[in-house]
């Protein structure tokens, strides 16, 4: 069996970001998981039909049929891996096992994260940055916090980066009350931000912050928070930072305040494509540059966040070795939480490429706390 993957596919979230405007006109998800192709509007394959998403959680509806032409289209939504994809995957994931990064790399990669993230930034200043224009399109909460009439209200992103949405919120932003609070693990990317044109103090902050750390953001008190982004951040965290990492997130959220999370998921065409001496555990790997991701299925996120914190968990959940986050006196419910599995091909090689993202909204319960969330 032969499968064509592309060398160049990118296992950052560069490559992610520009695939998720490549979408047709949208549908409801639970719309888009019952109608059949058949009834579609792409079929005309008329531009008018053929618009990006413009609503929060409605991904694309350009579905393959049978009668289709796999390579007309840059891009298709909603197109579950085939078998073969899928037998070479598990054929990958194999080879993956059998060589593993060494203990005394593991330990180099997991003893200082920030080292490696610091590098990237300062390797890839003036590449890395992506204007998410998609944001507005996926998150209606952010989109209504932006205009002029919302009030006071604070934004929370983590893993701000090089201000890839710190800076498309506010160059859209009409409310003159808003204020973000732009933090990163790295401190170089920390200061690429500050250096920026668009850095403006009197609504924005950047500070180096550790999400799975036990202090909170600088000048962030808990319970003051309406909104956190958290967009293909936790998986660069190790599957034992997952719990401190979500209840940080937790105390600093006002009750009914969300989460707006976007992450890579399981089988990604990014996993699959890791050669030896990358993986660490259990879909967990080190990227040739140092730097550490993970790719989730939908319900181990679903536990996660929803499920008691790690070192709370009754006798009947000791036998689930996945660190979970929230407890009885709180926590989150999981108001959307979906895969978004696209197939982009490259029609001049003829090669398709299978990628997984879950996206999800996160809200705090109305427990434990006072004040209410911005949507």
């Amino acid at each position: 069996m032969e499968v064509k993957v592309p060398v160049c596919a990118d296992a950052h979230a560069d490559l992610a970001e520009d695939m998720t405007a490549m979408t047709a006109q949208n549908l409801p998800i639970e719309a888009a998981n019952s109608m059949e192709a058949a009834q579609l509007p792409h079929r005309s394959h008329d531009p008018a039909t053929n618009q990006k998403r413009i609503d929060p959680f409605q991904f694309g509806s350009r579905y393959l049929g049978k009668e289709d032409d796999v390579f007309e289209f840059n891009a298709w939504d909603h197109v579950e891996p085939d078998d073969a994809y899928k037998e070479y995957a598990e054929m990958q994931f194999a080879k993956q096992r059998e060589a593993p990064v060494s203990e005394f790399d593991k330990s180099r990669f997991n003893s200082d994260p920030a080292k490696w993230w610091n590098l990237f930034y300062k390797n890839n200043t003036a590449s890395f940055f992506k204007d998410r224009k998609w944001l507005q399109q996926e998150c209606g909460t952010l989109r209504r916090v932006l205009q002029a009439d919302a009030g006071p209200v604070t934004i929370l992103e983590v893993g701000a980066g090089a201000g890839n949405t710190a800076f498309p919120i506010l160059a859209n932003n009409h409310n003159p009350s808003l204020k973000i609070h732009a933090c990163d693990f790295s401190k170089t990317a920390v200061e690429v931000m500050r250096e920026s044109d668009a850095y403006d103090t009197k609504c924005m902050q950047a500070d180096v912050w550790d999400v799975a750390g036990v202090e909170l953001p600088p000048d962030v008190r808990e319970n003051t928070v309406d909104l956190v982004m958290m967009i293909f951040v936790f998986s660069a965290l190790s599957p034992d930072q997952w719990g401190q990492a979500v209840r940080n997130i937790h105390r600093i959220l006002k009750p009914g305040g969300e989460v707006f999370f976007r992450d890579y998921g399981r089988n990604d065409l990014a996993q699959v494509r890791f050669k030896k001496g990358r993986y660490m555990e259990p879909n967990f790997y080190v990227r040739g540059d140092g730097t550490r991701v993970y790719y989730f299925e939908k319900d181990e996120l679903a536990q996660i966040w929803s499920g008691p914190f790690a070192d709370e968990k009754s006798e009947s959940d000791e036998s689930s070795d996945v660190p979970t986050a929230t407890g009885e006196e709180g926590g989150f419910d999981i108001t959307n939480l979906a895969m978004d599995h696209r197939l982009l091909v490259n029609r001049g090689q003829k090669i398709k490429m299978y990628r997984a993202w879950l996206q999800g909204r996160f809200v705090k319960r109305l427990t434990g706390g006072s004040g209410g969330g911005s949507g």
